[in-house]
C-alpha cells in the first residue's frame, strides 16, 4: 500500500495598514501543521484525522491605536495557497485549496477574510484543506505553505 506524506508551512506577510502608522505586527510561526487524507484519498486536510493545524503567536501594537482609542487597527487573514510546494507528478492537478484560521480558540474564520483585531497578543491556529475534483492524490509527499498577513 502507498503511503500519502503531506506537510502544512506557515509563513509570514507583514503589511502596515494605514490606521497603525506608528506601530508594529510581530508573527512568530510556534509549529508547523501537518495534513492527513481523508478515507476516499480525495481530500488533505489538518482537520481529518491524523492532522494538525498550524500555530503561530501574533502581537500588534500601535501607539497611534492607543493615543486615538482605535479597537481595529490591524487586521489579520491566512489566505488560502495557489497550490502545493511540493507535489508528485499529478498530484496538483484538479486541486481548490481552502483556509481557516482562529484566534484564541474562539470562532472558526474563513482565511480569506480579513478579521480586525485590537492592539494584543493571539494565539492563531490555522487549517488547511486541498480538495481533488478529480480522482484521488497519488502517494508522496506533498507540502503547501500559507501565507498569514497582518495589516
Amino acid at each position: 500500500m502507498s503511503r500519502l506524506v503531506a506537510g502544512l508551512v506557515l509563513s509570514l506577510t507583514v503589511g502596515q495598514a494605514q490606521s497603525a502608522v506608528i506601530g508594529s505586527c510581530t508573527i512568530m510561526v510556534n509549529s508547523q501543521g501537518a495534513l492527513a487524507n481523508n478515507p476516499a484519498i480525495d481530500v488533505l486536510g489538518s482537520k481529518q484525522p491524523g492532522g494538525t493545524a498550524a500555530t503561530a503567536t501574533v502581537t500588534t501594537n500601535s501607539i497611534v491605536c492607543i493615543v486615538l482609542g482605535l479597537i481595529d487597527c490591524y487586521s489579520i487573514s491566512a489566505p488560502a495557497p495557489a497550490g502545493f510546494l511540493i507535489a508528485p507528478g499529478s498530484g496538483g492537478v484538479d486541486v481548490g485549496f481552502a483556509t481557516t484560521f482562529r484566534l484564541d480558540g474562539g470562532a472558526e474564520r474563513s482565511g480569506n477574510t480579513p478579521f480586525k483585531v485590537r492592539n494584543g497578543t493571539y494565539q492563531m491556529q490555522v487549517d488547511l484543506t486541498a480538495s481533488k475534483s478529480a480522482g484521488i492524490f497519488a502517494a508522496g509527499l506533498y507540502r503547501a505553505e500559507v501565507l498569514v498577513r497582518c495589516e
